[in-house]
């Protein structure tokens, strides 16, 4: 790995890291590990303390929209590392409660309430509404499915993985509430967002600048549930 100093905007110096590729290293990944080295947002992440630069995505959404409260309860589905769930616990401050679920365990989260759960398993409505004490004002999911390189394949799949997310919303909103989820541009979002329109005041989509100009992927908002 090697590092060419380059001048960055504002005056600032920045260093390019270029990185080499080693035995048993495909160049996909090694493309891969050079753009996370140069990402900007991966290293501001890792400046301020966020798990993932997917923290940014969030932050900007409700910079813009402003959706998560003080005093919300704020469910975050598929949580993992736990970035959403950083900027939600300091958004909705210490009258507020935000609760993440994942598959998989994730490291303790000051602020938040973490559950490794399937939110699919006929009981996960029960168990977040019983930690709760009732419905909550605002789902999340920035869940994605492992990537096929077939783009019509991942677009299908991360459209179900946020239809799953949908139809569990549905179920533990509060009326007045509000649905964020990240989708993938291919064709399918549109029924998608058609749907939601029945159920929601207000139906939503924008692309953060933290999301990679190359990618495909946009967040759907939609706020004013109407139960």
């Amino acid at each position: 790995m090697t590092k060419k100093k380059s001048t960055g905007g504002r005056g600032t110096r920045q260093m390019h890291v270029r990185v080499k590729t080693a035995k048993g290293r495909r160049l996909s990944s090694t493309k891969w590990l050079q753009r996370q080295l140069n990402d900007p947002y991966v290293i501001m992440a890792q400046e301020q303390g966020y798990r993932s630069r997917a923290a940014f995505k969030l932050s900007e959404l409700d910079d813009r929209f402003k959706f998560i409260k003080r005093g919300a309860k704020v469910l975050d589905l598929g949580c993992a590392p736990g970035g959403w769930c950083q900027v939600a616990v300091a958004r909705v401050g210490e009258s507020g409660r935000v609760v993440g679920v994942d598959l998989q365990e994730v490291e303790p989260i000051p602020g938040a309430e973490l559950l490794q759960l399937d939110f699919m398993e006929e009981d996960a409505e029960n168990k977040i509404e019983t930690l709760l004490g009732g419905k909550v004002d605002v789902v999340l999911s920035d869940m994605a499915a492992p990537s096929t390189g077939h783009k019509q394949t991942d677009h299908l799949r991360i459209m179900a993985l946020c239809e799953a997310a949908l139809d569990f919303a549905y179920e533990v909103l509060e009326p007045g509430g509000t649905f964020c989820a990240k989708v993938l541009q291919g064709g399918t979002e549109h029924e998608l967002l058609n749907a939601m329109k029945q159920r929601f005041a207000t139906v939503r989509h924008a692309k953060p600048k933290a999301s990679r100009s190359d990618s495909s992927e946009m967040y759907v908002l939609a706020t004013g549930f109407k139960g």
